[in-house]
Formats: structure tokens, sequence, C-alpha cells
């Protein structure tokens, strides 16, 4: 079972460690730190974390490929920090599987919102089921019994965070799940960028309307061009996800 108070900082700096690990212990996190990126993965494998923290530029194995090893062998909520806020690290550190990126000098403040955000998101284990997303008024083409919502072949149960297409099994990060199942949820009916972006940082349902940066919205563009890769649909003529230009994404037509 996933630690669901324990933290891994994993930051080359000392300073910059011992500060992240004070906001998270602050958080309610027992921490858990290490230098390397080896040390760190090796770190979430003894104590499966429910968040980690992951610096981009380290010696050795750098985040992005520690990001990769991690998601092989854990769910972590992970967070990448990095000195650099080019775009292309940006989408490069997503798809490794970070589920937020933010680029140093941070806020302590803002990093703590960020992972609180995140821990309002479901999270499941075999013994302890969550609620997921409530039902949209909207049915999808068919809801079964035990939960699951089908479309064209694609399968997902929000409840269970399982999801297949054509009766394989699909791999996805904990964004693309929520991505997938909250368009699942939602039909026909568009789903905007900016209402994703506020789904994956817990507030839909919270009342709070926050900023939705331009880097927000592009983020979710990574994420769902990752979710399409992984379902192995083109977006020109897409199977399951249909892009509305300038708006948003919704369910292809039945």
């Amino acid at each position: 079972m996933t630690g669901s108070n324990i933290a891994v900082v994993i930051e080359d700096d000392p300073d910059i460690r011992g500060l992240i690990g004070e906001v998270l212990e602050q958080a309610g996190f027992t921490i858990h730190a290490a230098g390397t990126g080896a040390d760190g993965l090796e770190l979430v494998r003894q104590h499966d974390p429910i968040v980690t923290t992951l610096d981009v530029s380290m010696p050795g194995m750098d985040g992005f490929e520690t990001a990769k090893r991690i998601r092989a062998v854990s769910q972590t909520y992970i967070v990448m920090l990095t000195a650099r806020a080019d775009e292309i690290d940006t989408l490069q550190g997503l798809q490794a599987g970070a589920d937020d990126y933010m680029t140093k000098p941070f806020r302590p403040r803002e990093l703590r919102a960020r992972v609180e955000a995140m821990l309002r998101r479901p999270r499941v284990t075999a013994s302890h089921p969550e609620k997921s997303v409530a039902a949209a008024s909207e049915p999808v083409e068919e809801r079964a019994d035990a939960g699951w919502l089908v479309h064209r072949g694609l399968r997902v149960h929000p409840e269970m965070r399982l999801a297949s297409a054509d009766g394989t099994e699909l791999d996805l990060t904990r964004s693309e799940f929520d991505i997938l199942a909250d368009l699942m949820e939602s039909g026909r009916r568009v789903v905007s960028k900016t209402d994703l972006a506020i789904m994956l940082r817990g507030e839909r349902h919270t009342g709070a309307s926050g900023f939705v940066s331009e880097h927000d919205t592009r983020a979710i563009e990574v994420h769902v061009a990752n979710l399409r890769r992984k379902l192995g649909e083109s977006a020109v003529q897409p199977r399951w996800i249909e892009t509305i230009r300038g708006v948003g994404y919704r369910l292809t037509a039945s």
C-alpha cells in the first residue's frame, strides 16, 4: 500500500533539498531525501511515496530518466523542479511521466499548494478505492452495471482506475487517466483545456477559480498527445478523442 503521508525528495542541492523537505514536513509528510536519481529511485522502491519531487539537472542520471524509471515502478505523484523554463523541458518532463512541473526559484507556498491540489484528485489502491469524478448528465455510449464507461472499444473504470482499449490494458499516468475519465464522463459535451487544468488541480468542485496559465493549458495538450499516443490514434482521424479547435476536447460520435 502506498504511504499516504510519505514523500520522497530527489534534489542534488542540499539547501534546496532541505527547503523542500521542510515545506512538505509542514504539510504533514514524512520525508525521505536523496541527492541522486539512482538513490531517489531506490527510496521510491522502498517507501512507495504518495508524492515525489524531482530535480531535473542532477549528476549521473538526470531527472527525465529518473522520472521514467520511477513511473515504471510506482504511481507516485511526480512534481519536477528545474531552473530551466524552456517549453521543451516542460514537455519532456511531462512526457517522462511527471504530473506537474515547476521552475526555480519557486515559492514554498506554491509548491505546497501544487502538492495539495494533486492530493485532492482521486487516488485508488486495491484495498482503498475512493470515489472518482461524478457522473455527467450526458451518458456515454454505454454505462455498464459494474461501473465501466465504454465507448467504441475503450473501457474506463474511474473508481478502480482501470482503462483498456480493444481488450488491451492501458498504462497511463495519473494525469492521463484523469483526463480520459473526465472525457468519458462528459460524453459529447466539449471539455475545455481550462476546465481540464482546473480538474487536474482538484479545484473543479471546490468553488475555487484559480488562474489557468498558458503553461497549464500547454501541459493539457501534452497530456492529451501522450494519451493519444498510448491509444494509438491520430489527432487528424481520431477514433476516441476529438479536438475542438480553440476550445478543448470531447469523445467522438458513437
